[in-house]
């Protein structure tokens, strides 16, 4: 799941001036956007390992605690050589607050969903550096803008910032959506929207089970 993940990360920022000040405005935006419940992003993976792969994230709801507000975010996975997997992670918000997470569940198959224990959330939070949105608003300012194009892909047509990180990775970016990317190339593998909306519910209807800690 490494390299969809990786590719999706695809922010970079070049020298010229008009083009550093689109990027800021959108990596500033990406950074600090509030996550609407109910957003959802569909994405079609082709090359690479992930070929046939169809991946969704989506703010699935929200919970208050004290006087802060948690997101409810989710990534399902699905594969031709697999059943599929689901994980939900309840966050402060997107892009660097994804690195702080306060509770987890995942479901994979036909598995009962299972909820986290708080020492291994604690585990997985610390090893989110490859998550899609923390990964995007990091790499945001070591990238090379190429300019605003028109990209066409399966959910449309989208007026995009066009970036190219220094392996040569490339990514079509905007604003219209929650998650920000609307296509992303690298050596082997394609990424690209095929759907997006604001009627997203949890995948998973069950109530999680606790898993047992180490």
């Amino acid at each position: 799941m490494r390299t969809p993940l990786i590719l999706a990360a695809a922010l970079w920022l070049a020298p010229a001036v008009a083009a550093a000040q689109d990027a800021a405005t959108l990596c500033q935006d990406l950074q600090q956007r509030t996550p609407q419940v109910g957003a959802w992003a569909s994405y079609s993976l082709t090359g690479g390992k992930s070929n046939g792969s169809k991946m969704r994230m989506a703010i699935v709801g929200s919970e208050s605690k004290g006087d802060s507000t948690f997101y409810w975010y989710e990534m399902s996975v699905e594969n031709a050589k697999s059943e599929g997997m689901v994980m939900q992670m309840l966050v402060s918000g997107l892009g660097y607050s994804m690195g702080s997470i306060h509770d987890m569940v995942m479901k994979a198959g036909d598995q009962p969903a299972m909820r986290m224990p708080q020492q291994m959330v604690s585990m997985m939070a610390s090893r989110m550096m490859s998550n899609l949105a923390a990964e995007m608003t990091r790499n945001c300012l070591d990238t090379e803008v190429l300019g605003w194009e028109t990209v066409s892909v399966p959910a449309g047509s989208f007026n995009s910032l066009h970036l190219r990180q220094k392996d040569g990775s490339e990514g079509w970016v905007t604003l219209d959506h929650q998650f920000g990317l609307v296509k992303g190339v690298t050596k082997d593998a394609v990424m690209e929207l095929t759907g997006r909306g604001a009627d997203a519910k949890s995948s998973i209807t069950e109530t999680p089970r606790n898993m047992m800690g180490p």
